[in-house]
């Protein structure tokens, strides 16, 4: 059975964010997981957020691509646990910032062996937003609403460029 999840992760590895070409879907977490059930095989999705607008075109994109390598399965997209910016590769947030996106930073966890749990706690102070065009923390938000809810609009006080930062959740 492993031979076939295998082949539905590798088919759908190349499947990118509509609204961020530059970042897969894996790498943003939003494709959790594929699984064996009693009722066949499922493709769980999760949302960035529960309102998210591009997540019709992304269950649409992993029902197209499975059809097209012949797969059958189904698409379920799954709210619980919340996801989590935590959930962003690494690499994931390094494309972000080349496509001139500043990435989020760290909220649930410290990292290894650690639990990603969305917390709810009173908003502390932010870490400075580093401008993804030059680098500066000298940053201002002009914006909790950048080009998609789940960014905010930032302005770089020094390179005066403005930019989209993908607020952590």
């Amino acid at each position: 059975m492993s031979s076939v999840v295998d082949k539905i992760w590798a088919t759908l590895e190349p499947l990118t964010d509509p609204e961020i070409p530059v970042v897969t879907l894996r790498e943003l977490g939003i494709l959790r997981d594929v699984r064996q059930t009693p009722a066949g095989i499922e493709v769980v999705i999760t949302p960035t957020y529960s309102g998210c607008p591009a997540m019709g075109q992304i269950e649409d994109d992993v029902r197209a691509s499975l059809e097209q390598a012949g797969i059958e399965a189904r698409v379920i997209t799954q709210l619980a646990p919340a996801w989590t910016t935590d959930w962003m590769s690494d690499e994931a947030k390094e494309k972000l910032r080349a496509y001139g996106i500043a990435p989020p930073h760290r909220t649930c966890g410290s990292g290894a062996g650690e639990v990603s749990v969305l917390k709810f706690v009173r908003r502390q102070p932010t870490e400075a937003v580093a401008c993804p065009q030059c680098g500066s923390t000298h940053t201002v938000v002009t914006s909790e609403f950048g080009s998609t809810a789940c960014k905010a609009l930032y302005k770089c006080l020094d390179c005066q460029e403005p930019f989209d930062y993908f607020k952590p959740y």
